[in-house]
């Protein structure tokens, strides 16, 4: 059985995973925590990377050069761009792109640098298994293009750029990189993103409050991943 990476970006990302483990050893490397735990017989990997491409893909590459795993599964919370998404809903990946990339003044498209592309694609088998996932939870997941960048993001025009740009339905600060990584080390990997606040969101919205409440359900679903993923 594969060795599988869960990773979040911060400690409210992956706190609900940690409890679905029981008990589990911690590891400090490279700056970080990695939490083990052996979980219906199939080891697992568990870190919260802290926030942005950087960090992300640090923690990404050492899940899997220095602890082996074989698989990454993100779970995590997102801010919905595409009007259709609401807080609280659940986006799966297809492809990502790295919006803030821009090399555009040589004549090339933003989000591209040499030797690399605008998207990379998700794994289609671990797609598919959401989907079984999301019926047998009765849940609706929605499938499509998540932008990364480092910052968050809250000016209209910067949004609809993106929008213009990679037809973005959401909006993060890792996945873009972890599917560098990944993609580079040909290990598959999945992105959820549970939505945590949209653009109509209005001046009473606690963002801590729909982060953690978010952060909940986007978990839940991985857990399931991973009970498809072991059997």
């Amino acid at each position: 059985m594969r060795k599988i990476a869960i990773m979040g970006a911060m400690p409210e990302e992956i706190a609900p995973i940690l409890t679905y483990l029981g008990e589990y050893t911690t590891t400090e490397y490279a700056g970080n925590t990695y939490y083990e735990a052996i979980y219906k017989g199939t080891s697992l990997v568990v870190a919260y990377s802290k926030i942005g491409k950087v960090f992300s893909t640090l923690t990404a590459a050492t899940m899997i050069e220095h602890f082996g795993c074989e698989v990454l599964l993100f779970s995590g919370v997102a801010g919905g761009i595409n009007p259709r998404l609401k807080i609280g809903d659940l986006i799966v990946a297809t492809k990502l792109a790295q919006h803030d990339l821009d090399i555009t003044v040589f004549g090339h498209p933003m989000g591209f640098v040499p030797g690399g592309s605008v998207f990379i694609e998700t794994d289609s088998e671990l797609i598919t298994l959401a989907k079984e996932v999301a019926m047998e939870l009765g849940k609706s997941v929605q499938e499509g293009i998540i932008a990364t960048g480092d910052q968050f993001v809250h000016n209209e025009a910067v949004k609809a750029a993106i929008v213009s740009n990679f037809k973005a339905d959401a909006l993060e600060m890792e996945g873009g990189s972890v599917a560098v990584a990944c993609n580079a080390l040909n290990i598959p990997f999945f992105i959820l993103r549970a939505i945590s606040d949209t653009a109509d969101t209005d001046a009473s919205f606690s963002f801590d409050e729909f982060m953690e409440s978010s952060a909940v359900i986007s978990a839940e679903f991985v857990m399931k991943m991973v009970d498809k993923l072991v059997h």
